[in-house]
């Protein structure tokens, strides 16, 4: 193991104590693991599949620049310096930057004048007649000269109304197109409030034979949303360890274990319809109080290592994960197995740690922790001396703190979960995991909510099932085709297999995303591959025209183009250039609320005013051809961009 997993002395404990039998988790082939030396990384995305424009754009030297930073912090910045002049010495002052509701008045807008001068008045600071008074010397202390904005002025009771200048537009859109020797993009953006380096994120955790073998729509939200979320804060400069924390340990087996040890006897058994061996082992396990008892001391055994029935587990596993990775391969998601098996070795001595602090005690035979204002304790070890889903948890997440060193560790489940995860957190806060020198730990739940179906019950099959996530999604791709053959299309047909994929994935995964993921959502393929509106396909038919556009538009053959060549003077020109600026703030958004539905939404909005630009604006053959196709470009980067974070393949003809 190397020096810099072994963070701390409990670590290196465990290790030797374990190390002659366990495989212990090297962070340096964690990438290797997930196949990430060929995924796309910040700043290198996956080269276009059928076309690419090359044009190579220098760099421009402006007046001012965001200089990578996101829009609202470098606004943020530059009032706090302002503030600093008209208050020396205050150093607590707060600006809040917000877009301005109301174009017609500006682009962002500043309301902080009110809240200042509220502050200053509780203090008997009288240097000020009123809020606007405030405002206005806020704006004379921001350079004459600067040419970030092309006016600054004062509305209502202080509200600073902030228009940028064309110049500045232009100079950030610029910026999109600073281009690596292959033609990729390339971002520099930096976070000011973002301080961890490293993050673990728990997420699709399907359970190992419970769930008879297919991943189900269940599933579904918590493996894209959490594959979103790694690709958020990848993009952010973020190392991101996933780990798919599948249920391999627990009652389920036992159960299995017992049924096959009684029907092993009388046939030639074979692990392959787990579906129908669970369906038959749970009607025993309800039915057959003897039976209960076997699987539970089933249970205790593996656990405890019996050789036979780990033999026999390991079969089941394989099966399961087979499936899995079938689903994964589809969605395009890249996660390592951490299975609840791979901690149950550091369980006693993580328990025996909360036991010695007085964290853990024993309560009617189980050992439970009782949280401050909580209804019912969290039961770490059952009475029988067997371990659960606490147990588990717990050593799970002390050994992605201590060995995988996290800074931040973040688990992506169904809202129902969250009572659970608050008394696993609270026990590490307690027992003083959380603590570093170098800044604490952080813990976040992702909850969602449900899967609905347009009846308003949970989304099921008719006979009442759970939906597997493949039928779903290979019911997305037919539908898909079925609507790619209806129309008008260039494609041949292995063309339309290939998009009729691209398109259906995509029309699944952002259906889910785009809804905000504390509710339920409602799943319709109607909705979902409707051509108008929030949609997938809406967001790809977008892209695969700009693509065309700039195929005949010849934009390889174009000059590097400077400030003075990007011309906006029509105001749809201007608006565009103005949201593909909004993208940083965006991610940095999603980045600090783990909120992937406001990528959703400026990608919606980026094609929808791309689409008013394009209906207003004549891209080719006009006197403005050379900079309008330059933001047809900007844009099409720009929603690649949103789709690499959101798992959405790019479609380049349709």
């Amino acid at each position: 193991m190397s020096a810099r997993a072994l963070c701390n002395s409990r670590s290196l404990h465990l290790y030797k104590r374990h190390s002659s039998s366990i495989d212990m988790f090297r962070i340096a082939s964690v990438r290797q693991q997930l196949g990430q030396a060929n995924r796309p990384r910040r700043g290198n995305l996956p080269r276009p599949r059928k076309y690419h424009p090359r044009a190579r754009f220098s760099e421009i030297a402006a007046p001012v620049s965001t200089g990578g930073d996101s829009l609202r912090s470098t606004m943020k910045l530059m009032f706090s310096q302002a503030g600093n002049v008209v208050f020396p010495g205050e150093s607590s002052l707060d600006f809040e930057i917000a877009e301005c509701s109301n174009r017609a008045l500006g682009d962002y807008q500043c309301n902080s004048a009110m809240k200042i001068f509220a502050e200053l008045k509780d203090r008997g600071d009288t240097r000020f007649k009123n809020p606007r008074s405030l405002a206005e010397a806020i704006i004379q202390a921001i350079p004459a000269e600067n040419s970030f904005f092309e006016k600054l002025a004062v509305a209502g009771p202080g509200f600073i109304n902030i228009t940028f200048s064309r110049e500045f537009l232009a100079q950030e859109a610029l910026r999109v197109f600073h281009c690596s020797a292959d033609g990729t993009f390339e971002t520099t953006r930096k976070f000011r409030k973002l301080t961890a380096k490293r993050a673990v994120v728990d997420y699709s955790s399907p359970n190992i034979a419970k769930e008879m073998q297919e991943m189900h729509v269940g599933h579904l939200r918590s493996t894209i949303i959490g594959e979103t979320i790694c690709r958020a804060l990848e993009f952010v400069g973020v190392e991101v360890i996933r780990l798919n924390h599948v249920g391999d340990w627990g009652t389920q087996f036992g159960m299995l274990l017992a049924h096959l040890e009684d029907i092993s006897e009388s046939s030639d058994f074979e692990v392959k319809n787990l579906q129908e061996l669970y369906k038959q082992s749970k009607i025993r396990f309800d039915s057959d109080e003897d039976f209960k008892k076997r699987a539970r001391a089933a249970v205790v055994h593996l656990q405890a290592g019996d050789k036979h029935l780990k033999e026999k587990w390991t079969d089941i596993c394989e099966v399961s994960r087979q499936d899995f990775e079938e689903i994964y391969r589809l969605l395009d998601v890249h996660i390592l197995e951490r299975g609840e098996s791979y901690y149950n070795y550091l369980i006693p001595d993580v328990l025996s740690e909360l036991i010695e602090k007085e964290i853990a005690v024993q309560s009617d035979g189980a050992l439970c922790i009782f949280a401050d204002g909580s209804d019912s304790p969290l039961i770490c070890r059952k009475s029988n001396g067997s371990f659960n889903y606490a147990s588990t948890d717990l050593a799970a997440l002390w050994q992605r703190i201590s060995d995988l060193c996290a800074d931040w560790i973040i688990y992506v489940t169904d809202v129902g979960q969250k009572k659970h995860f608050d008394a696993i957190f609270d026990a590490a806060s307690r027992a003083g995991w959380l603590k570093r020198e170098n800044g604490n730990v952080s813990l976040d739940h992702v909850g969602f909510g449900l899967v609905m179906g347009v009846d308003g019950k949970r989304f099921r099959t008719r006979s009442g099932d759970t939906v597997p996530l493949k039928s779903l999604l290979r019911e997305a791709q037919s539908r898909c085709l079925d609507s790619l053959r209806g129309r008008e299309s260039t494609l041949s047909d292995d063309e339309l297999e290939d998009a009729s994929r691209i398109m259906g994935v995509a029309a699944v995964k952002y259906a889910d995303l785009h809804n905000n993921r504390l509710t339920n959502y409602t799943f319709s393929y109607e909705r979902m591959l409707d051509l108008k509106g929030n949609t997938a396909v809406y967001l790809l038919y977008t892209h695969a025209r700009i693509s065309s556009l700039l195929e005949r538009a010849h934009t390889q053959d174009l000059e590097p183009l400077s400030i003075n060549d990007l011309v906006l003077k029509d105001e749809f020109e201007r608006v565009l250039a103005l949201t593909i600026m909004k993208f940083p703030d965006v991610v940095e958004s999603v980045v600090q609320d783990l909120l992937p539905s406001r990528l959703c939404d400026y990608t919606y909005s980026l094609c929808v005013t791309f689409n008013e630009f394009y209906g207003s604006c004549k891209v080719l053959g006009g006197e403005q051809e050379r900079s309008r196709t330059f933001l047809c470009q900007a844009t099409a980067i720009s929603l690649r961009q949103c789709f690499h974070i959101l798992g959405i393949e790019p479609l380049y003809r349709l």
